[in-house]
């Protein structure tokens, strides 16, 4: 016998179900449709996280931007780190601004590459900028990407 039982909102939405046990003993299982709906939602925001997350795509390259915050015009150090792979054909480093852009590519020798660059990008001028790393094969297509946001400072005089 499976039975349903709705109280008010007011005092909470519970499912009460009688399941007939195999040795003839009743188990009564006591339910509230938030919590369930709460573990639905929970699920579906794991599940959409991890399908958001590219795979492995942290393990394969790193990226360390400094300074963060600068007066201009800046000089950016950019270090990269790229695990090895016989894929890993190019990295690509770009600063994208408001009003500049730079941006530096490298060729790779697959696994047998430094596992380390250090890039230097001088005279940046006054702006907010996204510095992107770019890990790429041999076709020329992206095997993982990284990004940092940072902030060039101007004096302001004469404005």
């Amino acid at each position: 016998m499976v039975s349903d039982v709705w109280l008010p909102a007011s005092i909470l939405f519970t499912l009460v179900v009688v399941f007939p046990a195999a040795y003839g003993a009743r188990r009564v299982a006591v339910m509230t449709c938030r919590g369930q709906a709460m573990k639905k939602l929970l699920l579906i925001c794991g599940l959409l996280a991890l399908a958001a997350m590219p795979a492995g795509a942290g393990d394969q390259l790193k990226m360390a931007v400094s300074p963060a915050h600068s007066f201009a015009p800046a000089v950016l150090r950019v270090r990269v780190s790229i695990e090895p792979s016989a894929a890993n054909r190019s990295l690509e480093v770009i600063a994208d601004g408001d009003q500049f852009y730079r941006s530096s590519e490298i060729q790779l020798e697959g696994d047998r590459s430094p596992a380390t660059f250090n890039i230097e990008m001088r005279d940046l001028p006054e702006g907010d900028y996204r510095v992107v790393g770019i890990l790429k094969d041999g076709a020329g297509h992206e095997r993982s990407l990284v990004h940092q946001d940072i902030k060039v400072i101007g004096f302001g005089i004469g404005g």
